[in-house]
């Protein structure tokens, strides 16, 4: 009897530990764009939810190679990349996930990658070939350096290299120069410049409530073709030895997590691992979010609640 309390104590011993372990805090990352926020919070609230856990969004934790590093360690420092486009991040794709196997994915959305103007503007450019004119570029040159200016994103983005190497190839650098800051500098600039119907140049994506906020126009680029895209973002010289002459295909974007999660915590690997959004979906919190200012917590719980039969599919598939 001795030995069989001993062994049932260890049983439980042993169960107990499990469960701790299964219930591992999730570390998520803190992209800046809207996108990314908003998949955060429905990751955090379906974790903390319908599964029971702890999960939380570590504040600063936005720069791609940090957060791949820290996935790669599997120390639970950071758990979760909320929103990974492809092919942005090339070169850690190939080091963590192809690579060391280190970071695993779920089933990709679509985004897609433009160069916008309000509208209202395309009576004069909607054409990549448009702003090979003089006259064009002059118009969206504030500082009057004889330059037309265009946002090309934040100083830490992949994309934000993209663009200029796009600008380069196709001619466009002498009459312009790429206005690089932060996203909410931009929309600020943006907002103003749309009140006063004042010209804008700016690359953007989908899904973001920009689209809902304003009304907006891409400009038509030049199908792809073999070879119209050759770039190494990584090297020292990128812009120089890099090519870029056609529209971008259409972003695999997806949700990056540690392969360490598989024993940290499998219910929440597993989840992640099922999980998978629509760029309608993603737009559609990032409006009642960010847009009309509702608590992302509440959004994300009321979504969870309306489509509970998916979520419980991710949990349990």
């Amino acid at each position: 009897m001795k030995h069989l309390l001993t062994a049932a104590s260890v049983a439980a011993l042993t169960l107990t530990g499990a469960a701790a372990s299964a219930q591992e805090k999730i570390t998520l990352s803190d992209l800046s764009w809207n996108g990314a926020r908003a998949i955060g919070n429905v990751i955090v609230a379906i974790i903390e939810g319908p599964m029971g856990g702890d999960a939380e969004i570590v504040s600063g934790m936005n720069q791609a190679a940090v957060i791949m590093a820290g996935m790669d360690k599997g120390d639970g420092s950071i758990d979760v990349y909320t929103d990974l486009w492809m092919p942005n991040q090339q070169a850690l794709w190939d080091e963590y996930i192809d690579g060391n196997g280190t970071v695993l994915t779920n089933q990709p959305y679509k985004g897609t990658s433009n160069i916008y103007v309000p509208s209202y503007m395309t009576d004069k450019v909607s054409s990549i070939e448009d702003l090979n004119n003089p006259e064009i570029a002059a118009m969206f040159d504030t500082d009057g350096n004889g330059k037309g200016e265009y946002w090309a994103g934040d100083v830490t983005w992949a994309s934000t290299k993209r663009w200029q190497i796009k600008f380069k190839s196709y001619g466009l650098d002498e009459l312009w120069e790429p206005n690089i800051v932060s996203a909410d500098t931009f929309k600020a600039g943006l907002e103003a410049a749309y009140t006063a119907s004042k010209p804008q140049l700016f690359y953007y994506w989908t899904p973001e409530a920009l689209h809902v906020k304003y009304d907006l126009t891409a400009l038509s680029e030049p199908e792809r073709f073999d070879g119209c895209e050759d770039v190494d973002l990584d090297a020292e010289n990128w812009l120089e030895v890099s090519n870029f002459e056609c529209v971008i295909a259409p972003n695999d974007v997806f949700i990056g997590y540690s392969k360490s999660l598989e024993s940290r915590n499998p219910a929440v690997a597993k989840m992640l691992g099922n999980i998978q959004f629509t760029g309608d979906e993603i737009n559609g919190w990032i409006v009642e979010m960010f847009e009309n200012k509702r608590d992302p917590q509440e959004v994300a719980e009321e979504w969870i609640e309306d489509n509970r039969e998916i979520v419980d599919g991710w949990i349990n598939g």
